[in-house]
């Protein structure tokens, strides 16, 4: 039998889905939207209710938008069981300006892209509530259904705040690797194939696609994290390795400071530049597997590369707005043949 939700629990639902789209919602509001609908199971099940008759409005113009609205406000409720709904559809409308729309439950949702420009940091608030910080020159894909929620980051970075549902799974697919959220926070970077995933609350799992079933190992299968640990995968032996890493650390880019714990300095510059005005080029392949520790200030990128050479062998020259990075002189004369 559905459960029969009361007028109080669906307005409460209704204010906690606008505050998570508020431009000032923030870690805090997460934490407590979390707490109410953890308190009881009726609580996740009137936010669900709600937020599907929320997702449709997007659909809309505004014209039909603003019709809808006025036609909803003088309408004649239709039966008791729906008085309670038809209350917290009125709170969305009042507080958010009418972006609620009525319709099936359990419907497809299209699936919505996003993108980011290089330089460019990009906040989002998806259908169900969760939350996404998109770093620079990134794209990322949902496809929402009633059953799961699948999302499919496809270059470059994001922090998820998830809106935990156990009956509708959330997972984010990054190239061969599926990162499966346990009610949790959590930051994705994809290089190329090779994906690091830094949990900042809760716990999530993580699996290889490409994997023998039923497997079970970090190398092979899939491992959990939980806050505090960086997982990063490296696609050429599918294995994963689990670090440390603090909240701050992880989302360091979203005020603008890359943060690398020794990694490639392939990897660290495909990273710089998608913050970079001048994009950078490694012109000796020896030098993309010098591992590299330390902080890349993104609007100070010129003062790194000035830094460079004092750290590794290698020399750093700018023409036809690029930057390249080459093997030192001295590197070079080593290299060559003695001479007689």
């Amino acid at each position: 039998m559905a459960t029969i939700l009361d007028e109080k629990i669906l307005r409460t639902a209704a204010e906690w889905w606008t505050r998570l789209r508020a431009p000032d919602s923030d870690a805090q509001t997460m934490e407590q939207w979390l707490a109410w609908s953890e308190a009881d199971t009726r609580h996740l099940e009137a936010f669900e209710r709600v937020t599907e008759l929320g997702n449709r409005m997007g659909t809309l113009d505004d014209v039909t938008r603003q019709q809808w609205a006025k036609e909803f406000a003088r309408r004649p409720v239709p039966s008791r069981r729906w008085i309670p709904l038809a209350a917290a559809a009125s709170t969305v409308l009042a507080v958010s300006g009418g972006y609620l729309a009525w319709n099936h439950l359990g419907t497809d949702i299209t699936p919505q892209g996003y993108a980011s420009a290089v330089a460019q940091n990009r906040d989002i608030t998806l259908a169900d509530g969760s939350t996404v910080s998109l770093g620079g020159a990134s794209t990322l894909t949902t496809r929402f259904s009633a059953d799961e929620r699948q999302v499919e980051l496809g270059d470059g970075e994001a922090f998820f705040q998830v809106a935990h549902n156990p009956q509708r799974p959330f997972v984010v697919t990054v190239g061969d690797v599926s990162i499966h959220d346990v009610g949790t926070a959590f930051d994705v970077r994809r290089t190329g194939q090779r994906v690091t995933i830094a949990v900042t609350q809760g716990r999530v799992h993580i699996t290889d696609n490409r994997a023998a079933p039923g497997s079970n190992t970090a190398g092979i299968g899939g491992l959990d994290a939980v806050a505090g640990q960086l997982v990063s995968y490296d696609p050429a032996t599918s294995t994963m390795s689990v670090g440390n890493i603090t909240p701050e650390q992880a989302t360091a880019w979203r005020d603008d400071r890359l943060e690398f714990i020794n990694e490639p300095l392939g990897v660290v510059v495909a990273n710089v530049n998608r913050y970079s005005a001048h994009p950078v080029h490694i012109a000796d392949a020896d030098l993309e597997t010098l591992a590299f520790t330390g902080t890349v200030k993104a609007d100070a990128i010129d003062s790194w590369l000035g830094a460079l050479p004092q750290i590794f062998p290698l020399r750093v020259s700018k023409n036809a707005g690029q930057v390249t990075l080459s093997r030192s002189e001295r590197e070079l004369e080593q290299a060559s043949p003695a001479k007689n």
